[in-house]
């Protein structure tokens, strides 16, 4: 079967991405199925090889969920004994206190800010979203209000701002100083993050409601609290114990020297998966024994609250498999020859090739990384944009137009309860703001500095 060249195959592309969404939000088709149908039918279309179709769709599923799997396992866990324990009330009341009611997706930006930096965006959402059911429940807002501020406050350090692995490896890439990089990149983030969370996310809870009635919000929202609440500072130990660690095991070098067993040691503790291990383990003592809980009453927690997200893990990993096909199809590499053809500034070309890239694979990761490497060289040569610029621009480039091939859309459609259509209104919206907003900004940084 002859392959499809050139244009071609961006028109494929788009055609299956319409199918994905028609076919979800119109005839309301199960997204796990839809997406492995027309994952194959595109490999089909594309000229894939028969035999190697199936094998690039597993290989992307297998990929994603051998990360994302353990990582939302764990964070479940952990965000169960958190809610069981009344430690996410106890979180949600004082930052309800502490910003008022009126001011709760201030508040949540603000934490997602904070909690974010070193973990990857689904670790956040995952440890965070217990505290953002609560918020809702507690002050009877949408999950759009205080959910949006939440995932805007988490991508916007994701993309920019390092210790974040994606951000840290393009300041690598790029010859950046970090130090002015974390610089730049706060001056960029903030503002954006201010955008595109709590301002864009109060104007459009007017307009989206998510479906009220959410299963996942009974595993995490505890109704009547028996007893006392845990205290603040134990909560906030144990919910920030894995980015502490994380931390830690990115700084490992600054402590001991590398390839010992001391420096080996603290980067397997800061490995995202042993970090949320450690502090769901910490959990079982912090939200579990000492809130007089025995050792069935933990079992049964643990084992409750995996069913509901086994769904959305699978939803997850089928949206990275099309992401896959996409790139063994040679979508991917189509797209990037349209950006380098398109002679643009480093900035911007940093930018557009890492948007065509995230547009094709949906991850922000591979779109950062990808990029750095195919602008990097170009950039060392022609010269003439600052390399901390680069790694901003490149990195807001990553983020834009989420749609049905990357985990985090299927993520915050599933927790938030919401519509594909609804999605692509709130989430979707949100994540291209944030790429054009830190874009502008970026570009406004290089005529000053």
């Amino acid at each position: 079967m002859e392959t499809v060249q050139g244009s071609m195959l961006l028109i494929y592309a788009l055609v299956a991405v319409i199918a994905l969404v028609v076919l979800i939000a119109k005839f309301k088709m199960n997204p796990f199925i839809v997406l492995i149908v027309v994952s194959l039918i595109l490999g089909l279309a594309v000229g894939m090889p028969m035999g190697a179709i199936v094998k690039s769709f597993e290989t992307g599923v297998g990929n994603t969920l051998g990360h994302i799997a353990l990582v939302v396992g764990l964070g479940t866990m952990l965000g169960k004994m958190m809610a069981e324990s009344g430690g996410a009330e106890r979180i949600a009341t004082t930052m309800i206190d502490a910003f008022g009611e009126k001011n709760v997706h201030w508040a949540m930006m603000t934490v997602a800010f904070i909690v974010g930096l070193p973990v990857f965006f689904e670790v956040g959402f995952v440890l965070l979203i217990p505290i953002a059911f609560n918020v809702a429940k507690r002050t009877g807002t949408s999950m759009v209000m205080v959910g949006i501020p939440m995932v805007a406050g988490l991508s916007v350090v994701h993309g920019l701002i390092p210790p974040h692995p994606a951000a840290l490896l393009a300041v690598t890439a790029y010859n950046a100083d970090i130090g002015r990089t974390i610089l730049y990149a706060l001056m960029v983030g903030i503002p954006t993050a201010i955008i595109a969370g709590p301002i864009f996310g109060k104007l459009m809870s007017k307009y989206v409601i998510p479906n009220p009635d959410n299963p996942l919000i009974s595993q995490f929202v505890e109704a009547d609290r028996k007893g006392d609440l845990p205290g603040f500072g134990i909560t906030l130990f144990t919910i920030l114990l894995p980015v502490a660690l994380m931390l830690i095991g990115s700084w490992a070098d600054l402590f001991f020297t590398p390839k010992t067993f001391a420096n080996d040691f603290l980067r397997l503790i800061g490995n995202s998966v042993i970090a949320l291990l450690i502090a769901t383990l910490v959990s079982f003592y912090t939200f579990g024994k000492r809130r007089g809980f025995n050792r069935e009453a933990i079992l049964k927690f643990t084992n409750e609250c995996l069913g509901p997200i086994a769904s959305i893990t699978l939803v997850v990993g089928a949206g990275a498999g099309f992401g896959r096909i996409l790139m063994d199809g040679g979508v991917s590499k189509a797209i990037v020859g349209i950006a380098t053809d398109a002679h643009l500034s480093p900035l911007l070309l940093g930018w557009f090739v890492a948007a065509l890239i995230r547009v094709a694979t949906g991850s922000a990761t591979v779109a950062m990384t990808t990029a750095c490497g195919i602008v990097a060289p170009i950039v060392s040569i022609a010269g003439g944009a600052r390399p901390e610029l680069m790694v901003l621009a490149t990195g807001a480039g990553s983020l834009i137009l989420s749609h049905v091939n990357d985990g985090g859309f299927w993520l915050v459609k599933e927790y938030f309860n919401m519509t594909v259509p609804q999605t692509f209104k709130t989430w979707t919206v949100c994540e291209t703001l944030i790429s054009v907003i830190a874009l502008l900004l970026t570009l406004a940084l290089s005529t000053v500095i």
